[in-house]
């Protein structure tokens, strides 16, 4: 298993060794500018604790998350559908710079807040409908060191990478196609940890009534 334990100010080779593109583009911010947008994001961001579907059953998650956009875009995953609410002036501070990073654009954002290294994420691809197929997907984290793991669903290939407080990934290409990902638990991490995903959704996708 590779392990890529730190980031530089320039990108870097893709992550992956085939069937998509992870690129590592270094830190995004300084240390005291991820300080300032952690703070920022836990007081004006509407968190809500993520709930999911499972056998007929609606579960609430400890993590919580948060959906933005440029428009009420309608967002479904775990059989359930969030709407967007429109941009904070941070969060679209915020995906300037990604955008000038990664050199796309994107149209809305899903947020997750951990509390502590005992809250993560499950092996899954974001190959949701409504997102651009193919698109880029860019990963801004902020709070907590936490470890980010990439399996392939058939070939036995695993990839780790650590992600620091200002540091940004991008998932593009057939990446969500043959590759899962996830948050692993660490109960040893203490503090709370703060991630943005930047997407694009398809419009032709789009049907706004509730």
């Amino acid at each position: 298993m590779d392990l890529f334990t730190q980031f530089v100010d320039e990108e870097r080779d893709n992550l992956l060794p085939f069937d998509g593109e992870v690129l590592l583009h270094g830190f995004a911010l300084t240390v005291e500018e991820s300080l300032y947008y952690y703070s920022r994001l836990l007081d004006e961001i509407a968190w809500k604790h993520d709930e999911a579907v499972v056998n007929g059953k609606r579960i609430s998650t400890k993590r919580k998350i948060a959906w933005y956009g440029d428009e009420r875009f309608a967002y479904t995953y775990s059989n359930v559908t969030k709407y967007a609410l429109p941009w904070t002036e941070s969060l679209l501070v915020l995906k300037t710079i990604v955008e000038a990073k990664t050199g796309e654009t994107y149209n809305s954002c899903l947020l997750n807040y951990y509390a502590t290294g005992e809250e993560g994420m499950a092996w899954h691809s974001d190959g949701e409908i409504d997102l651009k197929k193919n698109g880029s997907i860019a990963s801004l984290s902020f709070g907590a060191t936490r470890i980010f793991s990439f399996k392939h669903k058939e070939l036995n290939q695993k990839r780790d990478v650590v992600l620091e407080t200002g540091s940004l990934i991008e998932m593009k290409g057939v990446t969500q196609d043959y590759w899962l990902h996830r948050l692993p638990p660490c109960k040893k991490v203490r503090k709370g940890r703060i991630n943005l995903t930047f997407r694009t959704i398809e419009k032709e996708s789009q049907n706004f009534s509730e």
